[in-house]
């Protein structure tokens, strides 16, 4: 099992950027898949970007061009770089593990606001 926690959320206007943190309990390396979703009011929580243990890379086609995963390994750490909000944006995101299963974070909010 894995424990992760997310950082990083907050209130921004359209157009700002801001850095997601996710901390892993244990070596990334060990983790097949480390990923963001997010969960706007009254949708469905949805894939954003994730990143494999070997660095492959993947993102939603609505934050393609705009959001940039990466890892830090010595620090057991996955960011999510947000830049050019959008109000649409707005969502609790989540940070998961993907292991033998699902494991995931509590959740941080961002908004993004004029």
């Amino acid at each position: 099992q894995v424990r992760v926690v997310e950082s990083g959320g907050g209130l921004v206007q359209p157009g700002e950027s801001l850095r997601l943190s996710c901390a892993a309990s244990r070596s990334l390396f060990s983790i097949n898949t480390m990923g963001w979703y997010r969960q706007a009011p009254g949708k469905q929580r949805e894939l954003v970007a994730t990143i494999t243990n070997i660095g492959t890379t993947n993102y939603a086609d609505s934050v393609k061009g705009r959001f940039t995963i990466s890892r830090d390994n010595a620090k057991n750490t996955v960011y999510l770089q947000m830049n050019s909000l959008k109000p649409e944006d707005t969502a609790v995101y989540y940070c998961n593990a993907r292991t033998s299963g699902d494991n995931w974070g509590q959740g941080t909010q961002v908004t993004v606001s004029s």
